[in-house]
């Protein structure tokens, strides 16, 4: 156990330590002139702008959704009744339409 003990700092010694080549502030980023960093600020400013603008809208249009969505289940009883009396409507006017065919055939035997 003394023996792996010595091997492990022996190792550790032999490596020479590196420090953590860390730039400088200097070195990390380029260096921005004033009217880049005016032009910079000015695109991040319209970038959340236009963010804004954006929920802003998503907002209005999920408002304008739920407000449909609204209308269409208080409309639904409605649009129901009026399909079965359009239903039922269409049905009278077939027996309607039998009922003047049969008596036109009546008419045409007596013209005979």
């Amino acid at each position: 156990m003394t023996q792996s003990f010595w091997e492990s700092e022996v190792a550790e010694e032999a490596r020479p330590e590196q420090p953590a080549a860390e730039p400088r502030a200097d070195e990390r980023a380029p260096a921005l002139s004033v009217d880049e960093f005016a032009a910079l600020e000015e695109r991040i400013l319209r970038a959340v702008n236009l963010v804004k603008r954006e929920r802003t809208g998503r907002a209005a249009a999920e408002e304008r959704a739920s407000e449909a969505e609204a209308k269409m289940r208080e409309q639904a009883p409605m649009v129901e009744r009026l399909e079965k009396e359009v239903n039922a409507l269409r049905g009278e006017r077939d027996h309607v339409r039998q009922r003047v065919e049969r008596l036109l055939a009546q008419l045409d035997a007596l013209e005979l």
